[in-house]
């Protein structure tokens, strides 16, 4: 039997005294490597944008190549760590359970692993999944340790060259693991904008693999109507939701979940083998979804004068393909400074760290739908 139960903090912040520990799911460090895909899809959707990246594309000494090149979010692992555990030691008064998943790398929790006071961080990642169009991604959480490096580079291999029998063995060797934990990350986004079409995808997908699959995540940078979907489709399937950060920026996870495990393969088999979760949304959350975007990118692009030369500024951050097959540089490297527009654009989006200016917005910009999850007090199934 399946007890799922969703609540928000704020409404009730009792509610944690019966529990011992949260647990962070699904965040990001400097390791992860994250598209550029998405600049020429936005700038196509305003003239003076696209003619200014257009402009810019021209000038560049090499070809600009956005399929290929990537940027990082700015907080390193041991910073990661310490933003998620503070918050749930700090605010919620727990012990903290936290699960760093990079795109298709375990980089991060092997260096927290090597410090005597994060010597327990799960090996996790988010796996880049290709099927049928489209990318999905999984959270695949507790790997064993004698088998982490190993198991990773398989399922990154499988990213580069996907294999729909290669993709079903790989799900099953994970499954076959009782510590492992495999999540379908915000599974009703259409990350890739694929259209009409990824519903059913989506669809196939589980039809064929969710034997496989542990949990639905909730998501904390999505949408509460689409959370809501992904609920219903968890109900469907027979499977319990979890929790999901997916923090890129400073800011801490906006979704926890609450458990009385004290340890993270005994969360494990609290979620797999009794399929029992709580998750808590964070205050947050709440706030709309431009604000919450709009300082994960101020995040990212703000100088971080306390970090080593080479990481300071944002375009130490961005990568772009060089002139060799396997090579990329930061763009710091090839440019003397960033362009004008650039920082033009850059110069007001620092507005919003005005207090006054994003209290405005945030009250110009509220959903009513998003905000449902201030004013309702929780949500509890059993199926």
């Amino acid at each position: 039997m399946i007890q799922t139960s969703l609540s928000c903090f704020r409404n009730r912040p009792d509610q944690t005294a019966k529990y011992l520990t949260a647990v962070s799911l699904h965040s990001h460090t400097n390791y992860s490597k994250e598209s550029l895909q998405f600049i020429p899809k936005f700038a196509e959707k305003y003239p003076i944008l696209r003619w200014a990246l257009e402009r810019q594309c021209k000038k560049s000494k090499l070809p600009v190549d956005f399929d290929r090149a990537y940027w990082t979010p700015p907080l390193t692992a041991k910073l990661s760590h310490e933003v998620e555990s503070g918050q749930i030691e700090n605010v919620l008064g727990l012990a903290s359970l936290v699960s760093l998943t990079d795109h298709d790398n375990i980089e991060a929790p092997t260096l927290l692993r090597a410090l005597p006071e994060t010597g327990d961080v799960p090996f996790a990642l988010e796996w880049s999944v290709p099927h049928g169009g489209a990318v999905f991604h999984l959270g695949v959480h507790n790997l064993p340790d004698r088998r982490a490096v190993e198991m990773t580079s398989e399922l990154a291999a499988y990213t580069r060259f996907p294999c729909d029998h290669r993709l079903n063995e790989l799900l099953a060797m994970l499954d076959q693991c009782p510590e492992i934990l495999i999540v379908f990350n915000h599974p009703l986004w259409d990350l890739g904008e694929v259209g009409p079409c990824y519903g059913q995808l989506v669809d196939q997908f589980l039809e064929r693999h969710a034997g496989f699959v542990h949990a639905l995540e909730i998501n904390a940078t999505r949408s509460w109507k689409e959370n809501i979907r992904v609920i219903e489709l968890a109900e469907r399937l027979h499977l319990p939701i979890v929790s999901g950060g997916d923090r890129h920026g400073c800011e801490p996870s906006g979704a926890l979940n609450l458990t009385r495990a004290e340890s993270f393969p005994e969360f494990v088999a609290e979620v797999r083998l009794k399929q029992r979760s709580h998750v808590l949304l964070m205050p947050q959350y709440a706030e709309p979804r431009c604000i919450h975007i709009a300082r994960e990118l101020l995040d990212t692009i703000r100088d971080y004068p306390e970090y080593p030369i080479g990481s300071r500024r944002w375009d130490n951050r961005v990568f772009h393909p060089g002139r060799t097959a396997n090579e990329h540089c930061a763009l710091s490297t090839l440019w003397k400074a960033p362009p004008a527009f650039i920082e033009v654009v850059f110069s007001a989006l620092s507005l919003l760290e005005n207090a006054m200016v994003r209290r405005a917005l945030t009250h110009v910009m509220a959903d009513e739908a998003h905000a449902r999850v201030l004013s309702e007090v929780g949500y509890e199934a059993t199926w």
